[in-house]
């Protein structure tokens, strides 16, 4: 949440009256993006009036939505992982059902798709479905909504990742790097006009997600081979100057031609340079690379890009949470009282 105080306890309550029917344990982990707001304040009356389930992260300053996932992720405790935005938009009524059918349909992460979806066309919906197109194309996973919060994940699988920068956009290509593909499913779920606050998206993401397209391409196909990437640019490079400059020294020798002044001795000598340069990065970065793998490095014990003023240990979750397959009405009923 980010700037959400008039969301805050609204949310939580809808939260609580998706899931009254659920039979399996569950929390709530709010992740306050340091708001200058009310929104903490909101966040901790909400919090007393349902309960210790209901746990509150405070970040030092606004990380951004990606930081600010990552750090509810690593908090989390369940086996399965629900993420969702603070707005309202992401109806909590969609969360028992969307978990049932991960299970059945036996997946990893099940996207959800706002088929109808109730915002700005020119300001929200063109660049979605730019940045949807842009994100299939490139990565040849093919979903239609990208940008929806509201995912389920196991999080055995989520915890493999790390999620920096504004990667939250591409969890389900992150995801089909650790799994396989036909193990990642989508499913319409309802999306509601924002009541309350300002959205914090807009046209200009799409070219965020230009830059971010090219770090995930990187780094999906040539993670663990980075030489390959950078080796490929400087022999190209390399073969073109190198044919270009024996042409002009076979000019110069044979023909007697004064080569000097072409410009096709400049484009050669840069393009070999450019081979050189293109070369050497690639044997670093091949080094480090291997550096990083020899030394068991992972995404789960990357440092983290956020950092938290203040967080709830929950130590007496497990003691006040009710015992399974109740359907936690009794959390409604505290705060309705």
């Amino acid at each position: 949440m980010y700037k959400e105080e008039e969301n805050a306890r609204l949310l939580v309550q809808r939260v609580h009256e998706g899931l009254r029917g659920y039979g399996g344990r569950w929390e709530i982990i709010c992740v306050d993006d340091g708001s200058p707001d009310n929104t903490l304040s909101e966040l901790r009356r909400t919090r007393n009036a349902f309960g210790p389930h209901v746990r509150i992260i405070t970040l030092q300053r606004n990380f951004g939505q990606t930081a600010a996932m990552q750090a509810g992720i690593d908090a989390a405790r369940g086996e399965l992982i629900v993420t969702m935005d603070g707005d309202l938009q992401n109806d909590p009524s969609d969360i028992p059902r969307m978990v049932q059918e991960l299970i059945e349909r036996d997946l990893d992460l099940l996207q959800g798709w706002r088929r109808n979806r109730q915002d700005a066309a020119l300001k929200r919906k063109l660049p979605s479905r730019i940045a949807n197109r842009l994100i299939g194309k490139i990565t040849g996973l093919r979903l239609h909504d990208y940008g929806c919060s509201l995912k389920v994940y196991r999080a055995s699988i989520l915890r493999q990742i790390r999620l920096f920068g504004e990667m939250h956009r591409f969890i389900p290509v992150w995801v089909a790097g650790v799994t396989a593909p036909h193990r990642i499913g989508e499913t319409e779920v309802s999306h509601h006009a924002r009541q309350f606050g300002e959205s914090k998206y807009g046209i200009s993401r799409t070219f965020r997600v230009l830059i971010d397209l090219m770090s995930v391409f990187f780094f999906l196909r040539f993670r663990a081979r980075p030489g390959h990437f950078f080796g490929s640019i400087g022999l190209a490079s390399g073969i073109i100057g190198g044919t270009l400059m024996s042409w002009l020294l076979f000019v110069k020798f044979a023909l007697g031609e004064d080569i000097g002044g072409r410009p096709m001795l400049i484009v050669s000598v840069l393009l070999l340079l450019m081979a050189l340069q293109f070369l050497t990065t690639g044997v670093i970065a091949e080094m480090l690379s291997r550096i990083l793998f020899q030394g068991g490095s992972s995404s789960s014990t990357s440092v983290n890009n956020y950092v938290v003023r203040e967080s709830d240990t929950a130590e007496r979750w497990f003691e006040d949470q009710a015992p399974t397959g109740h359907t936690g009405s009794t959390w409604a009923e505290r705060a309705a009282g």
